[in-house]
């Protein structure tokens, strides 16, 4: 009796982690529950990822029966995309790219916390955008699992910059992060839960094989080299990078699969 209560317990807890989770990272309406816990969203990104990317798939399937055109259909699933996430992660990426511009190192910082938008931030929000409608409208089959996929590796993403690289602010959006990802360890359940995705395609198609790896060999890598890539020409990160590292690891991505 006492396991099945701390199993229940347990449970309620991890389902109490993902609807702090989802409130988070995205728009997605939800009843007001007391008692949650944002400390440790970090851990369940990835899976929340899953869930924005897997309700892209249901209204792009649905859009797909009522006979929408794809270019039509692609530009809408880019609209909702940024709605559900609320541009939590694109305004991060606009931050970033106005931070990235500026020739002093020291004052990079000063100018991401700014919340106008200059012109490259602009820009790098329009080269997001176009870039993920047209790698969709050149994709035809998969596209409710290449979703799927996209966004959970961005999270996946954002996770190993959280655990590999230090966090340049004493406070902020993101700092709390750093206490729900301590080691490598932590990244496991998302990197297998992707690596378990892109199995079902090989099990769903055969032949698909040169895809389900492709989807793992450029997620991995996308990922891993979009929050190097950052750290690089900042020394860390910061809670504008972490979602920088989302939406460009999410529409490399998606222009790599094209290939695919």
């Amino acid at each position: 009796m006492n396991q099945l209560y701390q199993g229940w317990k347990w449970t309620k807890q991890i389902g109490l982690n993902f609807v702090s989770s989802i409130i988070f990272y995205t728009a997605i309406p939800l009843p007001e529950i007391q008692g949650l816990d944002f400390q440790g969203v970090a851990r369940l990104a990835p899976l929340v990822g899953l869930l924005i990317g897997g309700m892209l798939g249901l209204c792009d399937t649905g859009m797909n029966y009522l006979g929408m055109p794809v270019l039509t259909r692609s530009a809408l699933i880019v609209g909702i995309w940024i709605a559900m996430t609320g541009g939590l992660h694109l305004d991060g990426a606009m931050d970033t790219a106005d931070g990235l511009a500026v020739g002093n190192p020291e004052r990079r910082l000063e100018v991401m916390t700014d919340s106008a938008t200059g012109a490259f931030g602009a820009m790098t929000a329009i080269a997001l955008i176009l870039l993920k409608t047209a790698a969709l409208v050149d994709m035809e089959q998969n596209r409710w699992l290449i979703l799927m996929t996209a966004c959970g590796w961005g999270r996946w993403g954002q996770q190993l910059a959280i655990a590999r690289y230090s966090y340049l602010k004493p406070t902020g959006k993101g700092a709390f992060h750093k206490q729900a990802i301590r080691s490598f360890q932590d990244l496991l359940p998302g990197l297998l839960l992707l690596l378990s995705l892109s199995g079902l395609l090989w099990l769903l198609d055969s032949q698909a094989v040169f895809l389900a790896l492709g989807m793992i060999l450029a997620g991995s890598a996308i990922a891993t080299l979009t929050g190097a890539w950052f750290n690089h020409k900042l020394g860390g990160h910061t809670g504008d990078t972490y979602g920088a590292v989302v939406e460009w690891t999410e529409a490399l991505f998606l222009c790599t699969l094209t290939i695919f």
